[in-house]
């Protein structure tokens, strides 16, 4: 074996989850946001195109942490194409919002609402093409 392996196999159970969530260490470069778009402005919009197992969903639910755990007014605006994959997949699922948090930083799910809750006040909705009318007059600062 060796290095990188060699590590992981002397961490405890704490120590190997907060390096799982040490993103920015173990990342690919295609799943870290653009910095500064190619125009060299702010970016607006980020595509991630990729098969299967290529990080999409890590790198988004990455990028919504940060900007939770940045901004307290955060409102963000989780949106797929049903509600259940937006549950199963960024919210529960092994590379979703509730795996990749820090044990100390991780958001309360509330299903019933439909919502991620930051200890810090950001929230997160969950939306989905199926009710694509629930979007209607809510204000988000990301999506």
């Amino acid at each position: 074996m060796g290095g990188l392996t060699d590590l992981l196999l002397t961490l405890n159970r704490i120590d190997y989850d907060d390096f799982k969530t040490d993103f920015p260490f173990v990342a690919h470069p295609h799943q870290l946001p653009p910095v500064p778009a190619n125009n060299g402005q702010d970016w607006t919009t980020w595509l991630i195109l990729g098969g299967r197992g290529a990080g999409k969903t890590r790198a988004g639910a990455e990028w919504v942490r940060g900007v939770a755990l940045a901004d307290p007014k955060a409102r963000i605006a989780l949106v797929g194409e049903t509600e259940h994959e937006v549950r199963t997949v960024m919210i529960e699922g092994v590379s979703g919002l509730m795996s990749i948090h820090r044990r100390h930083e991780r958001p309360q799910w509330l299903p019933s609402r439909r919502r991620l809750e930051w200890k810090n006040g950001a929230i997160a909705e969950m939306y989905s093409a199926e009710n694509y009318e629930g979007l209607r007059g809510s204000q988000f600062s990301a999506a």
